[in-house]
């Protein structure tokens, strides 16, 4: 069902869905996908990523994802995520929850309990704090977890790199990713009121159609498009 044209959808207080999984799992792709399918729909939309997202935030993703700070440390590195987080959340992410916009975002605080706490090898307590700190109460509505071999994630990622260096995480060993990809299903299995697992092994399209299904389903019915008259008695 899509809305009249020119007509957008406000929810009451917005909708929050992050997008998790390994290396070349296709979020991105997914996440573009369902941005354009609730569009089409009336909704207010927006799209981002993590690390990143916001000016502060971006200025650190470039010092992560280029190893720059590798050396210091998995818990330095973790400071810096958390620290990113804290400014994504404050000046993007809670303001257009407010104005009552879906906010679709690209990685978020699992991918910190997996990259650096479970294969990291950080503290829970220590990996707990830094969260509860940088989300400031900010927990996604739902978190979609795009789940396949790493081997496979691994191959796609690097194909898309093509001529470009691996990042900071996606030259790591196989056995790595392979283990992140079971703490990914971990996570899902200890919140299945937030966690959606999707098999990321299949075509594209037939992975957005579900994606935008679930996700309807879970949309609030009093910030969901009406049906015209005609679609009404039709």
């Amino acid at each position: 069902m899509h809305a009249d044209p020119g007509i957008e959808v406000s929810l009451a207080k917005g909708f929050f869905i992050t997008f998790e999984g390994g290396e070349g799992a296709g979020k991105s792709t997914q996440m573009r996908l369902l941005a354009e399918a609730l569009s089409a729909r009336g909704y207010r939309v927006l799209t981002t990523r993590e690390p990143g997202g916001s000016v502060g935030a971006e200025a650190v993703r470039h010092v992560l994802l280029s190893g720059a700070a590798e050396s210091f440390g998995v818990r330095m590195e973790a400071i810096l995520f958390a620290a990113a987080r804290s400014d994504h959340v404050e000046e993007v992410i809670r303001p257009a929850l407010e104005q009552g916009t879906i906010v679709l975002c690209d990685r978020f605080m699992d991918s910190s309990r997996v990259y650096q706490g479970v294969t990291g090898n950080l503290e829970p307590a220590f990996v707990e704090t830094l969260e509860r700190v940088a989300v400031n109460g900010v927990i996604p509505d739902c978190t979609i977890i795009f789940d396949l071999p790493a081997s496979v994630g691994l191959e796609r990622a690097r194909r898309r790199a093509a001529n470009d260096s691996p990042d900071r995480f996606e030259k790591e060993q196989l056995e790595t990713h392979e283990k992140r990809r079971e703490a990914f299903l971990d996570i899902a299995a200890a919140d299945p009121e937030r966690c959606r697992v999707v098999d990321a092994n299949r075509p594209p399209i037939v992975i957005a159609a579900e994606v935008l299904s679930l996700v309807e389903a879970l949309l609030p019915l009093e910030g969901r498009p009406q049906p015209s008259n005609a679609e009404a008695t039709s």
